[in-house]
């Protein structure tokens, strides 16, 4: 590992990092290394109010864009130690924690572009801004606390996924739509069974889940665009099964079986709900697949009025980051990848990631950030003690990033 470290620059820093256990909201230590390597290389940077890390390359070209790259501190694990061994062609750990590629592999490449660039004078370009953010593998507060209006690049990538050559121009939402059933009559199995005005609330949302999408609702050339997912249904006699569940410790993997065995079966009932995840990166095809499930449950409470009734509603917990009009940074990907005859995957992703939060917001012009997710190296189980990183693949992504910079300031 030692002559690995002195042989390349980019694999000495990421060590660096990765050494230094930075589990969400305690990226503090990590953050005064990434400080202190900045100053080594005569680099402006500071962190914000939030203990976020910006840095600054000022530009040697006025008729030039610069552009804003952006990746996480923080990674899935605690503050025990990170003992790091190479294995082959892969880095990872003693497989006590995880190693914390994701995402320090961004952060460490960002550090190595940003010292080349302060070197080189003659490199005509438009200035690089760097953010390395806090928290973002568990609520994103580093990305939300970011002041935006400091920010002059309206181009921004983001290094944070796990494949080398992945260029991701478009991330779905997250949004939970619940519906809830009320029968207005409820009463006993056997005695009141026969009255056909006591709907049960259990076998209505049923019906209704059986009418609603599950899956995929609209995919494109790059992937799946928008798709509902039936993430739980409650309902009927469960009450005495929730507890069983608390006074006798029942393990998760039990939780199934022990509803059905422990579940009151002689009650007609009256109340019952589902919840769905829906992801989209666009809002429109998001907001038709809302409507068509709106239609669903008009149509029911007319059928079912004056008997029961179904209410929905929606949370959006993660805005889409939807693909720009301006393709100057898939050029960029394209270019770059042709001088390095590297193959990339320009597609979009099903999840969520910071992209999200940048293509929702404006830099200091009014300009509406135009992300990318890009990845720079091999990475496997991530946020597992199995994480390990392949570190030829992560040489090559420095290349594409660095390539991919010049490129960017051809184009601009």
């Amino acid at each position: 590992m030692d002559t690995l470290r002195n042989n390349y620059k980019l694999i000495d820093i990421f060590y660096s990092l990765a050494s230094i256990p930075s589990p969400s909201l305690k990226e503090s230590l990590v953050a005064d290394k990434i400080l202190s390597l900045f100053k080594e290389y005569n680099i402006s940077a500071e962190k914000d109010g939030y203990g976020n890390v910006k840095a600054y390359i000022p530009p040697t070209a006025s008729d030039k864009k610069p552009l804003l790259i952006s990746a996480h501190m923080d990674v899935v694990g605690d503050n025990s130690p990170v003992n790091i061994k190479l294995n082959g062609e892969f880095i990872e750990t003693d497989k006590s924690r995880t190693l914390g590629a994701d995402d320090k592999a961004g952060v460490a490449a960002a550090i190595l572009l940003a010292s080349q660039l302060a070197s080189d004078k003659n490199l005509k370009h438009g200035g690089l801004e760097i953010i390395f953010t806090r928290d973002e593998e568990q609520n994103m507060t580093g990305i939300h606390n970011v002041n935006f209006q400091d920010i002059n690049a309206e181009h921004v990538l983001v290094l944070d996924a796990d494949k080398l050559g992945q260029v991701q121009i478009a991330g779905a939402s997250y949004t939970k739509l619940i519906i809830e059933v009320t029968a207005f009559k409820g009463g006993h199995s056997g005695i009141d069974i026969d009255d056909s005005d006591r709907l049960n609330a259990a076998k209505l949302i049923a019906e209704l889940v059986n009418v609603i999408p599950q899956g995929v609702y609209k995919k494109d050339d790059y992937g799946v665009v928008t798709s509902i997912n039936l993430g739980v249904i409650a309902g009927g006699g469960i009450q005495t099964a929730i507890n069983h569940i608390k006074e006798e410790n029942v393990p998760e993997k039990d939780y199934v079986n022990l509803m059905l065995e422990k579940a009151v079966t002689n009650v007609i009932n009256t109340n019952a709900g589902a919840a769905y995840s829906i992801r989209s990166s666009s809002r429109q095809f998001e907001k038709n697949l809302i409507e068509e499930i709106k239609s669903v449950i008009d149509n029911f409470n007319k059928k079912y009025l004056n008997l029961a009734s179904a209410q929905m509603h929606c949370e959006e917990h993660l805005p889409p980051f939807e693909k720009s009009n301006d393709e100057t940074l898939i050029n960029a990907a394209k270019n770059a990848a042709q001088s390095l005859n590297l193959n990339i995957d320009i597609s979009s992703f099903h999840a969520g990631a910071e992209t999200h939060v940048y293509a929702n917001n404006k830099n200091k012009y009014g300009k509406t950030f135009k992300p990318v997710l890009i990845g720079l190296a091999d990475i496997y189980n991530m946020h597992s003690r199995d994480e390990k990183i392949n570190y030829i693949s992560y040489l090559k992504g420095f290349d594409f990033l660095k390539e991919f910079f010049i490129k960017f300031n051809n184009l601009t």
